[in-house]
């Protein structure tokens, strides 16, 4: 119990923690004093959102402080958020260092935002294998509700139509093919690397970095204003990792997990409420509310999502306090239904919940509460079994005359009973009532000589 006392404030530590500076140990330092002529690298794998916005603007930062002759993003990406995107690439053109983002490895993609920063860097390659495109403003929310769908397509042609002037913006500066690029906004069009190369969309197509550090070498980019020779040929290498605070930030900011730490910090308040003292729900239920919450503030959600999923958990609470028979638990699954289609704001961002998340946490959840109310519904159904009220109805023996008093056997145990008709000692014996310490008895000979008149048994 001790290192859950310390969790909470880990996290906090690591959550609110100042930024390391650039001088930090996620850098791999030379031996050269601030790296002069060196190659920056660092690595971008992974969706466009707060986290890896900070991770490049911090890097860039870091690339002019230690005086290095470029900076490297090794870029595979599906795409992210807006905003996110915009604060790279401002940070991109505003660079005193120019900026090489590089599509590797095999396999990997530059999808929706990554397209973005393809046209926005001073140098673009891909590697073989790879694949940019399909950078259309992603809408999968509009129209639950039903309803004129008017304002979604007006809201996604200017989506689009921004999209469109930003990135042939881009392009033009760049001097790259700035059709292609609409094609890519607009019609989501997808270019494998050497054709991206044929279209006029990239520099160049290399397999490595050594290659390209190679083919690059002596080529002039305007930087900031200014042309500036790229001396990259032997160059020495300086890669930058993100530190563990980014990662943490990075995975939290994850759409999905932010889903999921929000339903375990209910479910964990829930199980806290219904079973006081437990502690350690209450405790990680807690930590997961904070940690959804602040990760909520860096995605494009919406209000209402929100609310309705914390009705959801209100409901679910409120069943433990009010006997509803399942009326708040089908209240509260409906309200996680439509709060979890509710939840993110994608229009033009890209960002959503993931079916193969959704769907199962909601029948988990549901499962688990329905499943509470029926094993609650059949303790409050069921028959006493123990104490004086588990006796009512049970069959005992006359261990003496009853006329009208004597005493029974019943359950193990021997009580002082009394009786409206004469009983024999040793005749069957059922129990009407409990009074006091006095059981109230009756006869049950009768009805056993009755079953026996129906069923005579074996002839023989």
């Amino acid at each position: 119990m001790h290192a859950i006392r310390w969790l909470p404030l880990l996290l906090g530590y690591l959550l609110l923690v100042p930024t390391v500076s650039a001088q930090d140990s996620s850098a791999v330092t030379m031996d050269v004093p601030r790296n002069l002529g060196a190659v920056g690298w660092i690595e971008l794998h992974d969706a466009v959102q707060p986290a890896s916005a900070n991770f490049v603007v911090r890097s860039l930062r870091w690339a002019a402080d230690e005086g290095l002759g470029c900076l490297v993003i090794e870029l595979d990406t599906p795409g992210g958020l807006d905003s996110s995107m915009r604060r790279m690439i401002k940070a991109m053109l505003a660079s005193s260092v120019p900026v090489i983002v590089y599509v590797s490895p095999a396999g990997s993609r530059a999808a929706s935002a990554g397209v973005f920063l393809m046209m926005a860097a001073h140098v673009a390659a891909m590697a073989p294998g790879t694949n940019l495109g399909a950078a259309h403003p992603v809408s999968i929310g509009g129209g639950l509700g039903g309803g004129d769908q008017q304002p979604d397509t007006t809201m996604i042609a200017k989506v689009t139509n921004d999209a469109v002037a930003y990135v042939r913006a881009l392009a033009e500066n760049r001097g790259r093919n700035a059709d292609w690029a609409e094609r890519a906004v607009r019609e989501s069009v997808s270019a494998s690397a050497n054709e991206a190369l044929e279209l006029g969309v990239i520099d160049m197509v290399v397999a490595n970095r050594v290659e390209l550090l190679k083919a690059v070498d002596g080529r002039e980019v305007d930087v900031a204003g200014r042309m500036q020779r790229l001396n990259t040929a032997g160059a020495p290498i300086v890669e930058r990792q993100m530190n563990l605070r980014d990662q943490i930030l990075g995975a939290i900011a994850n759409p999905n997990i932010a889903y999921l730490l929000l339903l375990l910090g209910g479910l964990g308040i829930f199980f806290e409420l219904s079973h006081p003292g437990t502690l350690f729900p209450g405790i990680v239920g807690a930590i997961c509310l904070f940690l959804a919450f602040f990760a909520l503030q860096m995605l494009p959600v919406r209000g209402a999502g929100v609310a309705l999923i914390a009705l959801s958990i209100i409901l679910f609470i409120l069943e433990i306090k009010v006997t509803s028979y399942g009326a708040l638990t089908i209240g509260g699954v409906a309200a996680l239904v439509f709060g979890s289609l509710m939840l993110y704001e994608t229009n033009g961002t890209g960002i959503r919940l993931a079916w193969g998340v959704m769907l199962p946490s909601i029948v988990i959840v549901a499962s688990l509460f329905i499943f509470g109310i029926v094993m609650a519904i059949r303790a409050q159904t069921r028959s006493t079994l123990t104490g004086r009220e588990g006796l009512v109805g049970e069959v005992g023996e006359a261990r003496s005359d009853l006329a009208p008093k004597g005493r029974v056997f019943v359950h193990g145990e021997i009580w002082n009973a009394i009786s409206n008709t004469p009983v024999a000692k040793g005749a069957p014996v059922r129990v009407c009532r409990v009074h006091g310490m006095q059981l109230i008895v009756e006869s049950t000979s009768d009805e056993i000589a009755g079953l026996a008149k129906e069923d005579p048994g074996d002839p023989r």
